[in-house]
């Protein structure tokens, strides 16, 4: 079965085309107990097929449980993105990021990939500031048209500050964690399991709410 129709590859091959460097996506998947790995799966070799700087690792979470736990990866299916030398930027995603969701997940590769879009300086400045670790879940349903944009402000900080770890959410896929975290709209962005922000906020807003942790 094919996920993404020849009109759709064509798009994504164009958008991909100022990759800057390589990105190595890796997924973590299980063979028992999750209905969405092998979808998940097929997807990404899709994705992985659109541009010769993209390569795709698929690890079994039990029995690379070491890879799993270097990388953070708490769930499956899980997909880490890695800059061309194998570092871990604190992109991830927690489900298939599909639906709208392939907007996040094109806008992170480029970002890893160095052709993403420049931040004003002082924004940089206050990202690079935060001296405590951080950990955002972009709580996100496929059909949500707001919610990549969440997404992709959380990865850009996580990319600009080594200390934080961000994680789209897929809220259907992960039903426990969605009710723990009573997530009844979406995107809902929750900081290090406490504050939470509902709606694609600004960056500014993101921001304001990490430096109050």
């Amino acid at each position: 079965m094919a996920f993404l129709n020849d009109d759709i590859r064509k798009q994504i091959t164009e958008i991909f085309a100022p990759m800057e460097k390589e990105v190595k996506i890796v997924l973590f998947t299980e063979e028992t107990g999750c209905e969405s790995c092998e979808d998940t799966k097929g997807y990404m070799e899709e994705m992985a097929e659109l541009s010769d700087k993209l390569s795709l690792e698929v690890l079994d979470a039990q029995k690379e449980a070491e890879r799993a736990k270097e990388l953070k990866v708490e769930m499956v299916p899980a997909i880490v993105l890695l800059d061309e030398a194998g570092k871990d930027l604190g992109v991830k995603y927690y489900g298939i990021p599909a639906g709208h969701e392939i907007n996040s997940f094109i806008t992170g590769v480029l970002e890893v990939s160095g052709a993403g879009e420049e931040l004003p300086g002082e924004i940089i400045e206050r990202i690079e500031k935060i001296n405590t670790p951080v950990n955002i879940k972009v709580f996100v349903t496929l059909s949500c048209p707001h919610c990549p944009g969440a997404v992709a402000k959380a990865h850009k900080i996580a990319m600009l500050n080594p200390l934080v770890n961000a994680e789209m959410v897929e809220a259907n896929t992960f039903g426990e964690l969605s009710n723990k975290f009573n997530v009844s709209g979406v995107p809902k962005i929750i900081f290090n399991e406490g504050p939470d922000l509902v709606g694609n906020q600004p960056l500014e807003e993101f921001l304001k709410t990490i430096e109050a942790l």
